[in-house]
């Protein structure tokens, strides 16, 4: 695309790609789907990735924060949000006034919404979270049916859902996936015998979908399989699944330097004989970790990173590719000519996952949007 000769490096975002990977979630599937659009899509954008998920099917949108809420109600995205972690207090009436669910774990909180509901006439929609293994946020088991009460005795609030959130679903083990399985199906046990049961019980994350039918319930949270990624290396993907994103760069010099010649800061690397180096515009305030090992497609063949990555800038050895030269096109990750660098196998070399690896991406990078309607 012509657009992309405007940047020293970008991002290209195929949203049909997006858009099927959540046709086939919802088409394995009689639970809604709620399409996780946290921290940016993933590296992704949350927008454009928003309304690609919602052409694929999606029921829901998810979100972290409530400014994450803004970016999408503020685009014209008006499809039904929930916001997974905590709401500050301040922003309770605009989200409510959104029509957006928030996530609830206290007796404090719900106190708090009803006030806000009732300060703007309007019916806050909470969703419960349990704790029954993550030890993150959550009401306790034992503690659920006490605040559900008090949800159905406060004025202006409606307990629209209950979920939770696995700790080891991406796991070949599934002894913990199993003990928190049972401790929230007891919870909602508890619940439909109180006449309480909530009209959406959510469990299943990615690859809990993937793996395990009987946790889907009444709706699934599909984040990091949407995007073509895979939860962990024990989790794999169906054939169908294709992953969305391209990172790349060009070639901004290539040059010829003699034996024991140092690059980049600190000399870390010193030329070895006469060999080929090239320069690219991509550094660690792109998202490029500054740890050794990192490599590149050029001319589709993976090429190492020499010297240290510096902050605008990475240089590379072009031995193998004496064709090379200046404005050919570099990927960081994703395929060049039938090669792939994979988020997982960045991943491993950082010592991370690749959830990390996309959603490192910096603002500063443009992101094209591929295959738009």
């Amino acid at each position: 695309m012509d657009q992309d000769k405007r940047y020293a490096t970008w991002v290209e975002i195929d949203l049909s790609a997006i858009e099927s990977n959540v046709s086939y979630f919802c088409e394995m599937t009689a639970a809604k789907v709620m399409a996780v659009v946290k921290a940016n899509a993933y590296g992704h954008g949350s927008y454009e990735v928003a309304q690609a998920a919602l052409r694929g099917g999606a029921s829901w949108l998810a979100v972290a924060r409530a400014d994450e809420v803004d970016l999408l109600r503020q685009a014209g995205v008006d499809a039904p949000i929930l916001i997974l972690g905590y709401t500050p207090p301040l922003r309770m009436v605009e989200m409510i006034q959104g029509e957006v669910a928030l996530t609830v774990w206290s007796p404090e909180q719900v106190e708090l919404l009803g006030e806000a509901a009732a300060a703007c006439g309007l019916e806050a929609r909470l969703h419960l979270k349990v704790d029954t293994g993550m030890s993150r946020l959550g009401v306790g088991p034992v503690e659920v049916l006490e605040l559900v009460e008090q949800i159905e005795r406060t004025p202006g609030v409606f307990l629209e859902g209950i979920f939770t959130h696995m700790a080891r679903a991406d796991e070949a083990d599934s002894t913990t996936t199993e003990l928190q399985l049972s401790r929230f199906q007891e919870v909602i046990e508890g619940l439909q015998t109180a006449g309480l049961r909530p009209p959406i019980v959510h469990f299943a994350n990615s690859a809990a979908t993937l793996k395990r039918a009987g946790t889907h319930m009444d709706l699934v949270r599909v984040g990091i399989a949407m995007y073509g990624l895979q939860p962990s290396p024990e989790t794999p993907l169906p054939a169908v699944i294709r992953p969305s994103l391209t990172w790349k760069s060009v070639l901004a010099q290539v040059k010829t330097l003699p034996a024991g010649r140092g690059i980049s800061y600190g000399h870390q690397y010193t030329t070895k004989r006469e060999e080929r180096i090239g320069t690219i515009p991509v550094g660690y305030a792109d998202g490029l970790r500054r740890v050794e090992g990192n490599q590149v497609l050029v001319g589709s063949r993976v090429v190492p990173v020499v010297g240290r990555v510096t902050m605008d800038q990475i240089m590379v050895n072009l031995d193998s590719l004496p064709e090379a030269q200046a404005g050919d096109e570099v990927v960081i990750l994703g395929s060049q000519v039938g090669v792939r660098i994979r988020a997982e196998d960045i991943a491993s070399r950082w010592g991370t996952i690749n959830y990390e690896v996309t959603s490192g991406i910096a603002a500063r990078v443009p992101r094209l949007y591929l295959g738009r309607p």
